[in-house]
């Protein structure tokens, strides 16, 4: 009777009930934070902070789904524009919390001010070919011949490698997510907005799982210095659980059950993977998170925490995507 229903409905209404869940689904969770928020026992340190770390998460989540919802409202070039903006925000947490020379400043006016919008603008054209090669290739080759040209050579090599990596991660990353909503699928016409949420959902889903299952089985970590949590065990339960998910929700998206399970693994491993790589990141930069004790230090406290698993899951599974379809 469900699946009658749905079908009954029009692509554009099927999203309009899926955001009618997702704001629903944050409003009962706000709630909960609300009343939890009134019976915490301010001697409990440890329940404390993890009632902060869910109100962080639950906060970006609201301004993320507020985001996509305007931008699906207003059309696929208003989501990519705001899908900008997030990653303008994230680009300038990361470089926030890593120093910069005087010398940087004509790298940085590129990297926000030129490289940022075209690589959206190349969104928006549906120019995907370029979009695959504009950052690694052209913007790679250009930030340190400009950092050159500003005559300081003091740490040359790890100041472009960290704007080149912010770059990738923050403004080419979290681009590819804007791009879903313009693939054109066969009899998929108006409901790319699923495609998003497929890969949101899994990926988070896997960061969820992980985060449960190691903090449940205590198994030894893998790198520790890094991350006192990560084991094999725990990522491999994740990724299988998360992928079983992704095909439970096939029916949602272009993919057939098998393909579902396949993307989201492909997304799942990403993201997860690249969670690790960003806390190695932290790490070396000496910080918790890029919102330096939940403080803003940007305009966007500690969305970087939030998104990281996404920017490396995007461009992965937007391009796996789109090699195995033929788009």
């Amino acid at each position: 009777m469900i699946n009658t229903f749905l079908l009954s409905l029009r692509p554009s209404q099927q999203v309009g009930l899926l955001f009618v869940l997702l704001f629903g689904m944050l409003t009962a969770a706000s709630v909960y934070a609300l009343t939890a928020s009134l019976r915490e026992n301010s001697d409990d340190d440890s329940r404390s902070q993890m009632l902060k770390e869910f109100n962080g998460v639950l906060q970006t989540s609201w301004v993320m789904a507020t985001v996509f919802w305007v931008g699906w409202a207003l059309g696929e070039t208003v989501a990519t524009v705001l899908f900008g903006f997030v990653a303008f925000f994230a680009l300038r947490e990361f470089i926030t919390l890593s120093p910069t020379r005087q010398g940087d400043h004509r790298s940085l006016v590129l990297a926000f001010f030129i490289v940022l919008p075209v690589q959206f603008a190349l969104v928006i054209y549906r120019n995907f070919d370029l979009v695959t090669v504009f950052i690694p290739v052209y913007v790679f080759l250009a930030i340190p011949v400009v950092s050159a040209l500003a005559n300081d050579p003091e740490r040359f090599l790890e100041r472009n490698a960290k704007l080149q990596w912010g770059i990738m991660v923050c403004v080419y990353g979290i681009s590819h997510v804007p791009a879903l909503l313009l693939l054109k699928f066969p009899n998929y016409q108006g409901k790319n907005a699923f495609l998003v949420f497929f890969l949101v959902f899994v990926v988070q889903s896997c960061m969820l799982v992980q985060y449960l299952v190691d903090n449940k089985l205590k198994r030894a970590p893998i790198a520790p210095k890094i991350s006192q949590t990560f084991n094999w065990t725990g990522w491999f339960i994740a990724v299988v659980v998360a992928s079983l998910m992704g095909g439970l929700m096939s029916a949602l998206t272009p993919f057939k059950p098998a393909q579902a399970v396949a993307m989201a693994l492909i997304a799942c491993i990403a993201g997860s993977l690249g969670h690790l790589v960003m806390k190695a990141l932290k790490r070396d930069r000496g910080i918790t998170n890029w919102g330096s004790e939940g403080r803003s230090v940007t305009g966007a406290s500690g969305l970087l925490d939030r998104v990281d698993a996404l920017c490396f899951a995007a461009p992965v599974f937007f391009h796996s995507v789109r090699w195995y379809f033929g788009l």
